[in-house]
């Protein structure tokens, strides 16, 4: 196994500087309410004719909505750091994978629990289960490992952006706010272990930051699109608006 070359000086503080921004990203959620007021309803969430699950509409499809996309990142950074090329990553790229991993593990079970805590009836909840398929990314690559972790970070930031309009609760949108700083979070730190140069261009280009310098926002649809290639457990989103 190669190990990783060494790196110069200023790339080890820029190393270190990635790792402390995200030790200030794990999220603080215990305290936040996950007991909330039920946002269960008989139109929300159903098994449809064909057996195919659906997330639901407003806060139910939202909650499950997220659940699935954590399920994904966290079930990523599981392979991540089963595969070879974390283990012969250096120090510092190594520690902030396992901290990106951490996050996302976390992100995914407080999800579940909202969604017990939350969603009443078992026919509404997503599965907690969802099978995912990876065969796409060499885990023994650093760069395929990189740019599959940026193209399922800056998904997560557009869809929580995206999200936001069909959140019905105020505490639901602050909790929402506070999971897609963490994960603008892994997006940039992500963007800089590729480009450690500092190029702006990498950390926030105009792919990811428009013109009024707003995070892009991502429907629904544009982020199956995204993540579709990975999900092998079918379900859809039809009316995440709600009637």
């Amino acid at each position: 196994m190669r190990k990783k070359e060494s790196i110069d000086a200023g790339a080890q503080t820029a190393a270190r500087n990635r790792r402390n921004f995200l030790k200030v990203s794990g999220l603080a959620l215990a305290g936040s309410g996950l007991l909330l007021a039920s946002c269960d309803n008989d139109d929300d969430g159903y098994m449809n004719p064909d057996d195919v699950f659906d997330l639901g509409s407003g806060d139910v499809g939202v909650l499950n909505y997220a659940y699935a996309l954590e399920q994904l990142e966290a079930a990523f950074y599981t392979n991540v750091l089963d595969g070879s090329y974390w283990a012969g990553a250096d120090t510092e790229e190594k520690a902030i994978l396992e901290d990106l991993y951490n996050h996302e593990v976390n992100h995914r079970d407080w999800f579940k629990a909202a969604i017990g805590a939350n969603v009443t009836n078992p026919a509404q909840r997503l599965p907690d289960n969802l099978e995912f398929d990876f065969s796409s990314v060499d885990f023994s690559n650093r760069t395929s490992v990189l740019q599959t972790a940026q193209a399922l970070e800056d998904t997560g930031v557009g869809a929580y952006n995206g999200a936001g309009i069909y959140i019905q609760t105020p505490l639901y949108l602050t909790l929402a706010g506070k999971i897609v700083s963490v994960e603008a979070r892994h997006a940039a730190a992500i963007r800089s272990i590729i480009n450690p140069t500092g190029d702006f261009k990498a950390f926030a280009g105009n792919d990811i930051v428009d013109d009024n310098g707003l995070d892009a926002a991502y429907t629904p649809t544009k982020v199956f699109e995204n993540a579709g290639p990975f999900i092998v457990t079918p379900f859809t989103y039809k009316n995440p608006m709600g009637s």
